[in-house]
């Protein structure tokens, strides 16, 4: 019985620590925050902001958003314009898909030094209401 506790414990330590690593390997990552915190996106009239992270090269990080969702029965995807703030990797989107519809909105980072690999994140929004504890990360293999 204590050796098997002892195992779990050991493989619980192992999987957390793998799951830090890319942290602090200096990995690419994306934050999702509320213009609430940030003037320069208020003044801006951002709905969303992300926040990228980049230890090599953070100049060539690439930032993309979309917003997709059903108006009326049909499927839409609408290109967001990403607007760069003054803080080095910081970007906002403002809102531009409809008011109707139940939407998400995903942001994806790319960057040539981390070679096939793309992170990105997507957020719920009801009408002009962004769902703060919906956001979920995602990371993939990227087209590049």
């Amino acid at each position: 019985m204590q050796r098997t506790l002892t195992r779990k414990i050991w493989k619980l330590g192992f999987v957390s620590s793998l799951a830090v690593l890319p942290m602090l390997a200096g990995a690419l990552m994306i934050q999702i925050g509320n213009p609430a915190a940030n003037p320069e996106a208020q003044a801006k009239h951002a709905a969303i902001v992300a926040r990228i992270t980049a230890c090599h090269s953070p100049e060539k990080t690439i930032v993309t958003a979309k917003a997709m969702g059903s108006v009326d029965g049909r499927q839409q995807s609408i290109p967001l314009h990403v607007i760069s703030l003054s803080t080095p990797g910081t970007y906002a989107v403002t809102h531009e898909w409809p008011e109707q519809g139940a939407w998400v909105v995903q942001f994806e980072a790319t960057n040539p030094d981390y070679k096939r690999y793309a992170t990105g994140a997507r957020v719920e929004v009801n009408g002009n209401t962004v769902e703060w504890t919906k956001v979920k990360p995602y990371v993939r293999a990227s087209n590049s």
